[in-house]
């Protein structure tokens, strides 16, 4: 299929909740809020088909100088397979070196989908003791995710910490 990608819109907002909610059932995403969607759509792309719909979405997290996460990641059941995943992150990617990240995580149950982009399996701490410091002071849980906090686990296990160098 000839997809089209593109800055998330406000107006796209209630698609990217159906593809979160289509997700979340299986574990592969957490929930978020509405409110929380619409706070962060500066961060989201769409993947669009040729008449308009939205076949997927993912946003891109800078979570500090160099470091940035791809998260909500969702293509559309009936897109799968179709190429829609792999230019939501080639977009995603261009995205993080525009903005100086060098560095992308991702946490996900898509192993071999993030291999082929690219990245690799990760155990530990993957920054300094310095900006581990720092980033424990975030409030974000995507951060505490990145970190491997014990107190996300409970909601992450299964889920494999991937990075990839750009």
């Amino acid at each position: 299929m000839d997809y089209s990608v593109r800055h998330a819109k406000t107006s796209d907002v209630r698609a990217i909740r159906t593809l979160v909610d289509a997700n979340v059932s299986s574990g592969r995403l957490l929930d978020k809020p509405t409110v929380t969607l619409f706070e962060d759509i500066q961060e989201f792309w769409v993947v669009t088909t040729p008449d308009g719909e939205i076949a997927g979405c993912g946003a891109l997290h800078v979570m500090w100088e160099d470091l940035a996460e791809i998260r909500t990641l969702a293509v559309a059941a009936d897109h799968q397979g179709r190429g829609a995943g792999n230019l939501l992150v080639a977009a995603l990617l261009e995205t993080a070196r525009e903005v100086g990240v060098s560095r992308v995580f991702v946490l996900t149950f898509a192993v071999p989908f993030f291999r082929r982009h690219g990245f690799t399996e990760i155990a530990g701490q993957a920054t300094s003791p310095e900006i581990y410091a720092e980033l424990l002071r975030s409030y974000d849980e995507g951060v505490a995710e990145f970190l491997d906090l014990d107190r996300v686990k409970p909601n992450t296990l299964g889920n494999t910490r991937m990075l990839l160098r750009l």
